[in-house]
């Protein structure tokens, strides 16, 4: 009877060991499935707070990249009219030129060397470009012809640089929220983005 006794403590000591070992478990599962909800929530929150400076940043970085073919271009091409003593709208045709030239370029180099193929860079650069570089060029032109004596002012002459330092920044400016615009709909220099050779 001793013996019986005995066996049937041990059991239920055995099925009470068990059923805490289960809740243990249970226990910890639930833990683990509340952290992993808490680090989910944690990263979302995360990603939305910094979204917004992401795109600026990006939209910043696309305006910096166009800003520099074409100031390039602006630089040659007035310098080149100016000094030749053309007038205001072919020296104009020039920069424009040029500096669509230099902008196109500076975004097909790290897709050519990426390895992407001419046609492929070619649309790429196209769709990621045109829209920045025609607001530069257009605001960039307008306040050089604007600004009474700066496309007739030699090389060097002050007003000549002076205007047209102006004009290249007031370009960025109006060419920022342009290219952040077309970035926020996958657009623009997103798509260059998009194949990490930017």
């Amino acid at each position: 009877m001793s013996n019986h006794h005995s066996a049937a403590a041990t059991v239920s000591r055995h099925a009470e060991s068990e059923e805490h070992d289960h809740h243990r478990k249970v226990h910890e599962s639930q833990q683990a499935q509340r952290d992993h909800l808490d680090h989910r929530d944690h990263h979302e929150h995360d990603e939305e707070s910094h979204g917004t400076p992401s795109l600026d940043r990006t939209a910043l970085m696309a305006t910096l990249h166009c800003l520099s073919g074409c100031t390039i271009g602006e630089i040659l091409g007035l310098a080149i009219g100016t000094g030749l003593g053309w007038s205001n709208w072919p020296t104009v045709g020039l920069a424009v030129a040029l500096a669509f030239s230099f902008g196109y370029a500076m975004t097909l180099y790290p897709l050519r060397r990426a390895g992407m193929a001419w046609g492929t860079a070619l649309g790429l650069a196209f769709a990621s470009d045109t829209l920045s570089m025609t607001t530069m060029e257009f605001v960039d032109n307008g306040i050089m012809v604007i600004i009474p004596g700066a496309m007739d002012a030699g090389l060097r002459d002050p007003l000549f640089w002076g205007s047209l330092i102006l004009s290249l920044l007031v370009a960025g400016l109006a060419a920022f929220p342009v290219n952040r615009w077309l970035i926020a709909r996958g657009k623009g220099h997103a798509l260059v983005h998009g194949h990490h050779c930017h």
